[in-house]
C-alpha cells in the first residue's frame, strides 16, 4: 500500500506502576484505511488509544499523527485527531446545533467557518433535521451520531472510535456501520469494538492485542484466504462412530454435537471437503448438510487470546485508579 501514513505507532509501552499495560506495540494506519482494534477485556486497547489521542503519555516509544510527534508537537498532532469515546461527551440540555457550535469553538474553528462546519458534520451524520432538538430527547442512535459529528467537525485526518455501536438496536447498528464505512473514504479510522461482525463489515485490516502485546496485524482479505484449520458442521443420517470420521485425511479433530451432527476441524482446502463427501457416498452415511464456518476472524481471535479468562485485575496494583478503566474495555 502506497497511501500516506497518517498514524505511526513505534514501539510504545505504558506502565501503571510495575504493571506493563501496553508492551512494545508498533503499527501504522494509512489514509483511507479503516482499522479494527480488538482484544479481550484488560488487554490494553483503551490505554493504547488514549496514548494515540494524547490523553496518556507513552512510557516509551513514539507516536506521530499526520506527521506530527504527539510528544513534541501535541497541539498540531491533536488538531488532526477526532475521538469518540465509548460514552460520548454530550451536554444533554443543549440542542444539537448549540452543542456542535460549542465543539467547533473548542476545536479552534474560526467564527466565520463554524456554521458551515456544523452543517457539514450534521449532513454527513444524518442529523440535518435535528438541529433544534434537545440532545436528551433524542434516541441513543442519534446521540451516537452526534458524538461522531463532534469528532469530525474539524475535518480531522484521523478518526478514533471506541465502541461506537454500544447499546444500539440492530437498525441503529447498521446505520452507524454504514456511516463508518463512508467516513473511511476520507479519514483514517481506528475502530475499537468487541463485536467481531462489525470489524468484518467495515474494516480493511485488524489488529489484535493480548496481554499488552500486539499478536496480529493482518488484512481481512488475507485472514479469509489463509488455509489454517477451520471448523465445518456436517449432518449425516447414518453416521459412523466419530473415530471413523477422524480417519479421513485432513481432519484434525471432531466434536459430536448431536445424534446426527458433527463439528469437524480440518484443513480449509477443497480436497478435504471432497474426501468427506466421497467417503459419505461410498459408505452410505447420507450426508445432508455441510456448513463451513467462515467466521475466520472469530476463530483467529479465540486462538490468539485463549487462556485470557483469568482475571487480569489480580495482576494490577489496586492503588492505581486508572487501571480500573482498562478492565472496562
Amino acid at each position: 500500500m502506497n497511501k500516506e501514513i497518517l498514524i505511526s505507532v513505534d514501539h510504545i509501552s505504558h506502565y501503571y506502576g510495575n504493571h506493563c499495560a501496553v508492551d512494545d506495540v508498533s503499527f501504522s494506519v494509512h489514509r483511507g484505511e479503516v482499522l479494527g482494534f480488538l482484544g479481550p477485556n484488560g488487554a490494553g486497547k483503551s490505554t493504547t488509544m488514549q496514548m494515540i489521542c494524547g490523553v496518556l503519555s507513552a512510557s516509551a516509544g513514539q507516536i506521530t499523527v499526520a506527521g506530527h510527534d504527539m510528544f513534541e508537537s501535541p497541539k498540531a498532532a491533536k488538531k488532526n485527531l477526532g475521538f469518540l469515546p465509548e460514552h460520548p461527551p454530550l451536554y444533554q440540555d443543549l440542542n444539537v446545533d448549540e452543542y456542535l457550535r460549542y465543539a467547533a469553538r473548542l476545536r479552534g474553528i474560526i467564527k466565520a467557518e463554524i456554521k458551515k462546519a456544523v452543517e457539514t458534520s450534521k449532513q454527513r451524520c444524518g442529523l440535518s433535521d435535528t438541529g433544534k432538538r434537545l440532545i436528551k430527547n433524542l434516541s441513543k442512535g442519534f446521540q451516537q451520531r452526534i458524538g461522531i459529528a463532534q469528532a469530525i467537525i474539524h475535518s480531522p485526518a484521523v478518526l478514533i472510535l471506541d465502541e461506537p455501536t454500544s447499546g444500539l438496536d440492530p437498525n441503529q447498528i447498521l446505520e452507524i456501520r454504514e456511516l463508518i464505512s463512508e467516513l473511511g473514504n476520507d479519514h483514517s479510522v481506528i475502530l475499537s469494538t468487541h463485536i467481531l461482525p462489525e470489524v468484518q463489515s467495515v474494516c480493511d485490516r485488524v489488529l489484535i492485542i493480548h496481554q499488552g502485546k500486539l499478536v496480529l496485524d493482518e488484512s481481512l482479505d488475507k485472514l479469509q484466504q489463509d488455509d489454517h484449520i477451520r471448523p465445518i458442521k456436517i449432518a449425516l443420517r447414518q453416521p459412523p462412530p466419530p473415530e471413523v470420521l477422524g480417519e479421513i485425511e485432513g481432519i484434525t479433530s471432531i466434536e459430536q454435537i448431536g445424534n446426527h451432527h458433527f463439528k469437524i476441524y480440518c484443513q480449509s482446502d477443497i480436497e478435504t471437503i471432497n474426501r468427506i463427501t466421497k467417503m459419505s457416498v461410498e459408505s452410505e452415511w447420507e450426508l445432508y448438510e455441510m456448513i463451513p464456518e467462515r467466521d475466520s476472524l472469530e476463530e483467529t481471535f479465540v486462538q490468539l487470546t485463549r487462556g485470557e479468562s483469568q482475571s487480569l485485575s489480580d495482576e494490577k496494583p489496586d492503588e492505581n485508579p486508572d487501571e480500573a478503566g482498562e478492565d472496562s474495555e
